[in-house]
């Protein structure tokens, strides 16, 4: 349709097909014609509606368009006139001018207008006496769900910037041969349109200097629309507009999907696209998401400000916890390297801290604390860095090695020993964590992984759990007594055992300060000792 050298803002879709019928009727009171007082004039220079409105049609229009829902049967078209078989005054004249529109099924909204069939050519009615030959094309729309729509137009405007309309049009000439093209109303059907108000929003913007300008008032989501039917009839015109005025304003989350989706379906020349695509994609990510994650862990465990920390914990978590809602199928994987650095980062300083809580304060050490923050409080801290790196861990199934490398901290353990209660209790609350994890099923580790973990934190935690009980900071306690106990009995019998006895002597000298694990004691005695002659029967076997 256009010429083979010109480049267009928008790929060639493939060929429309549409309906162009140009049986006309001569002028008479039944068959009124719009006339163009002053055809240069730009007011009058708009798209023109032939019909009146009814009160019960199933579309309105804001713009003073008017949309017909229905055909009056009593009327009938005759060749070269019209013939009202029922002389009610009130019937409209819109619907002496609608002919019948060729049914087709339209699979998405994208194809709104490759339903239409043959071009057929007939006579047409003269209208250069009324109309000056300005307004010498009607557009017959259908609406997709009921609703029609009229529209007369310039040829000259469509040929100017419509490719789909320009081949019609010219088609429709060559149909007349000898026959003056200014003299007749080439009448263009389209079926299934989608929305008429946004196809006639769209024929109304080629009548416009500034597109943009319009499109300011129009807003995101109706520009977007306007696209979609600027693509399908080929206005290259419109295409640029909207794309030049999406790109330069904010969107909000359903209006780029909206457009992420309209992207899906066309194909644009990436020229006019590139600004737009470059803010809904993101090329060449994989290292740079990596990075970033990286970034954003060491920010927030190196943060000093506790509400911008915890604000951004939550946040980050959302993003790389599998369960986020901005999870993609192309996502890459989130590198554990990088958050095991982290933890051995956190792990170091935890170590450190305990060492200053173990020495005797000098005068150059309490110099420098009053410059800092509280001793208790900078441990706190680490030990809430290093429990949110492991929900984050957990999340992923990547804390195995986490639990090894907590169990191999010998030194951590024996400062653990001889430091105060208000400092030690705080450390306990990284064992918490993984034992809540592991009774409820969140955590998997070996049996050797389990067993060393419990071998070297499970008298710590006896030692802490008063503490823990007064400061809970978040931590639920009835849980962690219950999964502590359930991790205690996946080990084997013998190791269960020791440890048993341990939390036994433990709890008859403590009480409440003690966890109460009466329950998996329970289920480990019966266990050991009831069905003991059942197990003897089987190993004799």
């Amino acid at each position: 349709m256009a010429d083979a050298g010109r480049r267009d803002p928008i790929s060639q879709p493939r060929k429309f097909s549409w309906c162009c019928s140009l049986t006309g009727h001569p002028p008479s009171p039944e068959n009124p014609v719009i006339i163009a007082k002053n055809p240069h004039k730009k007011s009058e220079s708009v798209v023109k509606l032939i019909s009146n409105s009814f009160p019960n049609s199933p579309l309105s229009s804001k713009s003073g368009l008017n949309i017909v829902g229905r055909i009056d049967p009593r009327r009938i078209l005759s060749p070269g006139r019209v013939s009202p078989i029922d002389s009610d005054p009130t019937a409209n004249p819109i619907q002496d001018i609608l002919t019948p529109v060729v049914e087709s099924v339209s699979k998405s909204r994208s194809e709104s207008f490759r339903g239409m069939n043959e071009v057929s050519l007939s006579e047409s009615v003269s209208v250069s006496e009324q109309c000056g030959g300005v307004f010498d094309v009607r557009l017959n729309l259908r609406g997709k769900k009921g609703g029609a729509l009229v529209l007369e137009t310039s040829s000259e405007v469509l040929l100017a910037n419509s490719e789909i309309f320009a081949g019609l049009i010219s088609e429709y000439r060559k149909g007349l041969g000898s026959t003056s093209n200014s003299l007749k109303v080439c009448r263009i059907h389209v079926p299934d349109v989608e929305n008429l108000g946004v196809f006639r929003d769209t024929i109304d913007l080629m009548f416009e200097d500034d597109v943009t300008k319009r499109l300011l008032k129009i807003g995101v989501y109706r520009a977007i629309d306007i696209l979609e039917v600027s693509v399908s009839i080929m206005f290259n015109k419109g295409v640029s507009s909207c794309l030049k005025y999406l790109e330069a304003v904010p969107w909000t989350e359903e209006e780029e999907e909206k457009l992420r989706l309209l992207f899906s379906v066309f194909k644009f020349d990436d020229s006019a696209t590139q600004e737009i695509l470059a803010r809904l994609y993101l090329r060449n990510s994989s290292g740079s998401q990596q990075n970033l994650s990286r970034q954003l862990v060491w920010s927030i465990t190196t943060s000093t400000d506790n509400n911008a920390r915890n604000e951004l914990k939550s946040l980050v978590k959302g993003l790389l916890c599998q369960s986020s809602v901005y999870e993609k199928e192309q996502q890459p994987e989130l590198n554990k390297e990088d958050l095991y650095v982290v933890c051995k980062s956190c792990l170091t300083s935890l170590v450190s801290l305990l060492e200053e809580a173990s020495e005797t304060p000098s005068k150059e050490r309490v110099g420098k604390r009053e410059t800092c923050k509280p001793l208790v409080e900078r441990i706190y801290r680490q030990v809430d860095n290093i429990n949110w790196l492991l929900e984050i861990l957990i999340d992923r199934q990547m804390c195995e090695e986490f639990v090894d490398m907590w169990a191999d901290q010998g030194q951590l353990i024996k400062m653990h020993e001889t430091a105060s209660p208000m400092v030690r209790y705080e450390v306990s609350r990284v064992s918490a964590a993984l034992f809540i994890a592991m009774g409820t099923r969140k955590l998997h580790c070996g049996a050797e992984v389990r067993a060393g973990l419990l071998q070297a934190w499970f008298q710590p935690m006896l030692s802490d759990f008063g503490w823990l009980q007064r400061c809970k900071k978040g931590l639920d306690m009835k849980a962690l007594e219950e999964a502590l106990g359930q991790t205690l009995l996946t080990l084997p019998l013998k190791q269960q055992y020791a440890l048993f006895m341990e939390w036994f002597r433990c709890f008859s000298k403590n009480g409440s300060e003690c966890p109460n694990l009466s329950k998996a004691f329970q289920i480990w005695w019966r266990r050991s000792f009831l069905r003991g002659s059942e197990t003897h029967a089987i190993e004799s076997r």
